[in-house]
């Protein structure tokens, strides 16, 4: 159906329509509102359009809206389809921000302020060429300053950002945020094993403290152990033998704690 520039019999061909498109007669004729009345859907997402956020998903969001909109109207009311339409589609947008755009759960009220204070904060830059003041954020949205700074704070939780962003900006950006952040601290479990195996030492002699360290620290070979303390290889190996087994043994002896 062509649409007409007059508003009487634009009207009426919208009302035809619905009245179709209600009773089953044309299924075609609920994809034609849906085409007519797009235009409305992107007006009115554009009013939302952000740096941060794509306005190919905030039409996709108003045209949900809009669809909600043409499903729900009652062609019998005496009430143009435009002026019901509008509030659904805003409040599909609405709720987008509040409940998919945001990377931590913050309250709704919450959301909302800060959403009207990001939306204060450009248009009074833009007015007064400078950052506004917290009392003048507050006037522009009726908020007290307490409640100014917890939106704004509120707003960190709009978007996360990457640990692999730069924590500087330009070209010698330096660390990211993930070089500032805490690491496992495998030395702790390397300083439990040291403890642990200092009580098992002073299971055994000086002399077999002495071999072990040898043999497992300086990594010198039986031989080499042996011509350094003055006993035959067979020595060091029954020495290295009987430490270990008395190791083992003194191991799985439960702590006196």
């Amino acid at each position: 159906m062509q649409q007409s520039s007059d508003p009487t019999r634009r009207a009426r061909e919208d009302r035809e329509l619905f009245a179709r498109a209600r009773n089953g007669d044309d299924p075609r004729a609920r994809d034609q509102l849906i085409e007519r009345f797009l235009p409305l859907a992107r007006q009115l997402a554009r009013r939302y359009q952000r740096a941060e956020e794509p306005l190919d998903d905030l039409v996709q969001v108003a045209s949900i809206g809009l669809i909600k909109a043409i499903d729900r109207f009652d062609p019998s009311r005496d009430v143009a389809f435009s002026s019901y339409a509008v509030p659904t589609i805003l409040g599909e947008l609405k709720r987008h921000f509040r409940d998919r755009t945001w990377s931590v759960r913050v309250p709704r009220d919450l959301q909302e302020l800060a959403l009207k204070v990001d939306r204060a904060v450009s248009e009074l830059s833009r007015g007064l060429h400078r950052s506004p003041t917290v009392g003048e954020i507050g006037e522009a949205v009726k908020a007290n300053d307490e409640q100014v700074l917890e939106a704004l704070e509120a707003a960190a939780a709009y978007r996360a950002t990457s640990i692999d962003a730069p924590r500087g900006t330009g070209e010698e950006a330096g660390d990211t945020l993930a070089d500032s952040m805490g690491r496992d601290e495998h030395g702790f479990g390397l300083a439990e094993d040291r403890a642990t195996l200092d009580r098992l030492l002073n299971t055994v002699t000086e002399r077999e403290r002495e071999v072990l360290r040898l043999r497992f620290e300086e990594d010198l070979t039986q031989a080499e152990i042996g011509e350094r303390i003055g006993v035959s290889q067979m020595q060091v190996s029954r020495i290295i033998r009987q430490s270990l087994g008395r190791l083992r043994a003194a191991a799985r002896q439960p702590d006196d704690d």
